[in-house]
């Protein structure tokens, strides 16, 4: 039997501390991740992936454990200021966004980019009685 070499993963400094927040924020789930000033990413958290399961994934409670947990490996990449996005219409937003102000990193920007609809969908074609 073949013996199994582990690999460990170089861990990936960020050279400026600079970093990005991006949260996305549905009805179902809670996702976060910390990536560099590139877009690169450096550590992912959910809401699920805590451990809530159901109708308990859609609450602030859920995102702000998860944005906790996403930035508490936010010193070992060497990030001390993050840009925040956020996406979605989830009611856990504005949580999110006050947990990653308590993780103790500086909030350099806060932007919603949310996709908006210019002129929306075509409308189905008129009824025929």
């Amino acid at each position: 039997m073949a013996v199994k070499k582990e690999t460990k993963k170089k861990k990936i400094l960020v050279s400026n501390g600079e970093g990005q927040v991006h949260i996305f924020a549905n009805s179902n789930n809670t996702l976060v991740t910390l990536t560099d000033s590139q877009g690169n990413a450096l550590a992912q958290c959910s809401a699920g992936a805590r451990g809530n399961r159901g109708a308990k994934k859609t609450t602030p409670f859920a995102a702000q454990d998860a944005v906790e947990t996403c930035l508490a490996n936010a010193s070992k990449f060497g990030v001390s200021k993050v840009a925040v996005f956020v996406k979605g219409a989830g009611v856990a937003r504005e949580s999110a966004i006050r947990a990653v102000g308590t993780a103790g990193l500086q909030v350099t920007m806060i932007k919603d980019v949310s996709p908006i609809p210019h002129n929306g969908c075509r409308p189905p074609k008129k009824r025929r009685l």
